[in-house]
């Protein structure tokens, strides 16, 4: 896939015209396809909560350098890999007792203000682990566990990593649900399942992978050991996806848009919010740059001492 930066290089999903060896532009022929958005869930929301953000991450190149890591990424992936090993040990083996080693096996130290918090985070991550799995059956093997579905459409070229896709009895026979772990903040619902975009399209690419109906999602948050879920039906699934391929058709604009000669900024404006203080490029955005950074280990105070 090809990108565009500020300095006006091809964009990914463009149709800019290409150069022959001897100057003279070679041009698509008129009803040829338009080349498909290859994307993930996090690319759609990249631009979906900023499209600033989105250039920088996507479109620059050479990327601006990102800020420090953040600590609660660092927890959410110690325990998203340390499940993905629990299912990965033989049935026998699966146990609570097993988390300990898993967990250490796994642990991002990356953000934490301190080695004091950085303990205590691993003690409380231990504790969510430990009481998820209790609700668990040892034996029953998810139809996949951090599996990549993928699905073409008219516009997009969609590819992502569910957490796990439970096989589950339905009125019709066996259904797919999607689970998606969660260790951030807590109050989620049945509105937030309902209205994650990277779920639905999670649902719709699985349906067409394996060939299953598969219209539940569910966000299991560890630290309260909730779920919140939601039943989707085939007209929410495409409602969902229309709103990816008109997002995606508006990233191929804008990059379309700066191949040609067009302002990048402009093109890519910014949207600034409570998120900018979170942003990974904060620095080099004069308009994020205008509000106070967050520190690296702020969101685990929150998480895990609160």
């Amino acid at each position: 896939m090809r990108r565009a930066s500020s300095a006006g290089r091809p964009a990914a999903g463009g149709r800019a015209p290409q150069q022959r060896p001897g100057g003279a532009e070679q041009l698509g022929f008129e009803g040829m396809p338009e080349r498909l958005f290859v994307c993930t869930p996090s690319k759609l929301g990249a631009y979906a909560d900023c499209p600033r953000r989105y250039r920088y991450s996507y479109v620059d190149r050479p990327a601006p350098p990102k800020g420090p890591p953040w600590a609660h990424n660092s927890l959410g992936a110690s325990v998203h890999t340390a499940l993905k090993n629990w299912y990965a040990l033989p049935a026998d083996r699966r146990r609570p007792e097993a988390l300990a080693t898993l967990l250490k096996g796994t642990w991002v130290r990356e953000g934490y203000r301190d080695d004091e918090q950085e303990r205590a985070a691993y003690r409380r991550a231990l504790g969510w682990l430990e009481a998820y799995v209790e609700t668990l059956e040892p034996e029953a093997d998810p139809l996949g566990v951090e599996r990549v579905v993928a699905v073409k459409t008219a516009v997009l070229a969609f590819n992502g990593r569910a957490d796990r896709i439970d096989s589950r009895p339905g009125p019709e026979g066996p259904e797919l649900v999607i689970v998606d772990y969660k260790t951030g903040r807590t109050g989620l619902d049945a509105d937030d399942a309902r209205g994650s975009q990277a779920l639905a399209l999670y649902a719709y690419a699985a349906e067409r992978v394996f060939r299953r109906p598969c219209r539940r999602v569910e966000l299991h948050h560890l630290p309260t050991g909730t779920i919140a879920g939601h039943d989707h039906t085939t007209e929410s699934l495409t409602r969902q996806l229309t709103r990816a391929e008109d997002t995606a058709r508006d990233i191929m604009a804008a990059e379309r848009a700066v191949a040609d000669g067009g302002d990048a900024d402009e093109a890519f404006p910014v949207a600034p919010g409570p998120r900018c203080g979170w942003c990974d490029y904060r620095r080099h955005c004069p308009t994020g740059a205008q509000t106070p950074g967050k520190e690296p280990w702020a969101a685990v105070d929150r998480s895990v001492e609160g």
